[in-house]
């Protein structure tokens, strides 16, 4: 069977000669793959059945709005979801298990919402055709004889409730009115009001009117008035956005706590997080925006490292050419090289913003160097970015940066351009879309840039700005590099496309990156120092001077109480589990972080 798809924004019949009709095999022998339809207003519908995936309308289209993906014949017994003719196509549905945390591991656009959509009872499934409108009562036909039958019996019989987080929390703040206290209040159907504000840690907002939330505070919001229904399904969609890793670790101690022996979904990009809070793990693999496929169900430790190996064994399928590879090494390349320079260079800085005092010990970073960032929302890591930029000034200290020119990408991306994506690269750097440099390949074209060219900018989502701009940051030739939270939006393989580029950036052209972010797998896969930030948010900061990784990692793992172990497969971080023999042991030898591969059996 095949899947063909057609991007209708991006398909213009009126700017083209129908070189996809007119070259279509099938349609010059005398027979129809493809036409022009009323059906999608006048643009042009593929006919699967007849179709036989030949790839010529592909290369012609010179839009590059179709694409046509070959499967093998058992995939179609496995049809949920078709959103429209040739549209995207859902194959498989995770099964929900009472008493466990099912974590939902995949690419961007390959079905992970849709999944918790459908299981939540928003959307109901039409197993592959848009245009039918199927009652619960068929649903429930097409699933008899399987697992999955109970659960959907139980849920369009509403003998389970469903709370669910979703995806876009900014989108509720349009919606919702009063004050956090005000809200949780009238959410809280389990006399778990004063628990979740202490797990979730809220406090500081916790009279603030729901219009002046911070992304983090928001965040935790709904995830607290989630857990506040009286439910049986738990589903959260990517609800570490925005937290940093205290709240990171707090949110998946709240979920595993307040959840227990109910029904619980999670759709997570952040590693660590997800292998610390899930105990079983689905992975969707595919094409994005093309069709997404639902894993067997694994371990959450065999299902991480399976994702990362790029292979399902259950399935036999190969979903990623390269291995994702952690390097166990403390050292780097620049630690060996006498030869590295110190590019970069500051004195003690200070600088007051209202009531907030940071202060920053002098440092320097060499040549080719990534230094990773790393400390709780609100300590000042972006006003110490904003001070490397020139933004603002600093009380006292300076940044000896004179005559070395900056790229810098912000935390919060505005879609502030009024033209196309191609425009707005090209004016960055005029050759950026030049297919024959390794950046095209291996950053635009990985990040699905060159998809969406001709899109406006101001129409963009939060994963395709934050790509946008993280390629253009990267494409100008600097000698200082500074990326604020680039991992936010991005599904777990874009997060390791662009830290590859950051680094192969970075070395060759000799220059240095200073990167903030929340992922500490990211800064575990390509930073050579740390910068840890402490202090107390809001109030006051401390950033103190680059160090190695190992102590860096292990004084900022020290403050937040958590300890680090390696998996014995493929070296990832992994966080244990409070109180378990290896969380005993490493505080007890003062080693919350650690480079040392054990056997998973003694975790």
């Amino acid at each position: 069977m095949r899947v063909a798809v057609i991007n209708y924004d991006f398909c213009k019949p009126d700017k083209c000669n129908l070189e996809c009709i007119t070259f279509c095999p099938i349609n010059r022998s005398g027979s129809k793959a493809i036409e022009l339809s009323d059906l999608v207003k006048g643009k042009p519908i593929i006919y699967e059945e007849t179709c036989i995936g030949c790839g010529i309308c592909i290369k012609k289209c010179p839009f590059e709005a179709i694409d046509i993906v070959n499967l093998p014949d058992e995939y179609g017994e496995d049809v949920i979801h078709r959103y429209k003719i040739n549209g995207f196509k859902l194959f498989g549905i995770v099964t929900p298990k009472r008493g466990y945390i099912i974590g939902i591991l995949g690419k961007n656009s390959t079905g992970k919402s849709t999944i918790l959509r459908i299981l939540s009872g928003e959307l109901i499934p039409n197993f592959g055709d848009p245009q039918a409108k199927l009652t619960t009562d068929e649903v429930l036909d097409h699933f008899k004889g399987k697992e999955i039958y109970d659960y959907f019996y139980q849920l369009y019989n509403k003998k389970i409730r469903v709370a669910h987080k979703i995806q876009y929390v900014e989108y509720a703040a349009k919606y919702l009115k009063g004050t956090v206290n005000e809200l949780l209040k009238r959410a809280d159907q389990r006399g778990k009001i004063d628990e979740v504000r202490e797990l979730l840690n809220m406090k500081s907002f916790w009279e603030k009117d729901v219009r002046y939330l911070s992304g983090g505070e928001l965040q935790k919001l709904l995830i607290a008035a989630t857990l506040l229904k009286d439910a049986d399904i738990y589903l959260f969609d990517e609800p570490s956005s925005y937290l940093d890793i205290r709240e990171r670790i707090n949110m998946a101690y709240g979920i595993r706590e307040l959840t227990k022996n109910k029904y619980v979904l999670v759709v997570e990009h952040d590693l660590i997080v997800l292998d610390y809070l899930a105990d079983l793990v689905n992975i969707i693999y595919g094409k994005s925006s093309v069709y997404g496929r639902v894993s067997k169900t694994y371990s959450n430790r065999v299902g991480i490292n399976n994702f990362l190996r790029g292979y399902l064994p259950a399935e036999n399928v190969k979903i990623r050419q390269e291995e994702i590879k952690f390097n166990l090494k403390d050292l780097t390349d620049l630690d060996f090289n006498p030869q590295a320079l110190q590019k970069v260079i500051w004195t003690d800085i200070t600088k007051k913003l209202e009531s907030f005092y940071l202060e920053v010990k002098g440092g320097y970073a060499r040549e080719g160097e990534v230094i990773g960032i790393v400390g709780p929302n609100g300590i000042g890591k972006t006003t110490f970015m904003r001070i490397l930029v020139g933004e603002i000034k600093p009380d006292s200290g300076e940044v000896l940066t004179e005559g070395l020119t900056l790229s810098y990408k912000p935390q919060k991306i505005v879609p502030d351009y009024d033209g196309t994506v191609q425009q707005y690269l090209e004016n960055v750097r005029k050759d950026i879309l030049s297919s024959s440099s390794w950046f095209y390949e291996e950053v635009i074209k990985r990040l699905n840039l060159h998809r969406i060219l001709e899109s406006y900018v101001k129409d963009l989502s939060g994963g395709e700005l934050q790509k946008l701009y993280i390629a253009a940051t990267l494409s100008r030739e600097a000698d200082i590099y500074v990326l604020d939270e680039p991992s936010s939006y991005l599904d777990v393989e874009e997060r390791y496309i662009v830290a590859k580029a950051i680094k192969r950036v970075t070395r060759e052209r000799k220059s240095v990156t200073f990167m903030v972010d929340h992922d500490l797998a990211l800064h575990d896969y390509i930073a050579d120092r740390i910068m840890v930030f402490s202090g107390a948010p809001g109030f006051y900061g401390i950033g103190k001077t680059p160090q190695t990784l190992s102590s860096g990692m292990n004084e900022f793992l020290k403050e937040l109480r958590i300890t680090f172990r390696r998996d014995m497969d493929t070296g990832r971080p992994r966080v244990n589990k409070p109180g378990s023999y290896l969380d005993r042991l490493q505080k007890e030898t003062g080693e919350y972080y650690s480079l040392k591969v054990i056997k998973e059996e003694s975790a």
